[in-house]
């Protein structure tokens, strides 16, 4: 526990733990892809992996959930820029 602090000291995650959170982050990932869905939460509107996304929040920590969502938006913006840089080079070599 921090001196000073008047929080609960939180238990590590076990191996397990995070397995568990894997697996339902890579399932709930794998259900937005199906639907064509970047960012994680747009997807509410259809009603569309409710139980993926229930299980994913069930498994992983907030501060994980808010971590993971982040990396999978910024993986598919570096997924747009390096196509773009591609063709760009290719359109140069020509």
């Amino acid at each position: 526990m921090w001196p000073f602090s008047s929080k609960k000291e939180e238990t590590a995650p076990t191996r397990e733990d995070r397995q568990r959170c894997w697996e339902a982050r890579d399932q709930y990932f794998a259900c937005l892809d199906g639907i064509a869905v970047v960012k994680p939460g747009d997807e509410n509107k259809s009603g569309a992996c409710a139980p993926e996304s229930k299980t994913y929040e069930q498994n992983c920590a907030k501060s994980w959930i808010e971590y993971f969502n982040q990396r999978r938006v910024i993986a598919e913006a570096q997924k747009d820029r390096l196509a773009q840089a591609n063709t760009q080079a290719q359109n140069a070599k020509r």
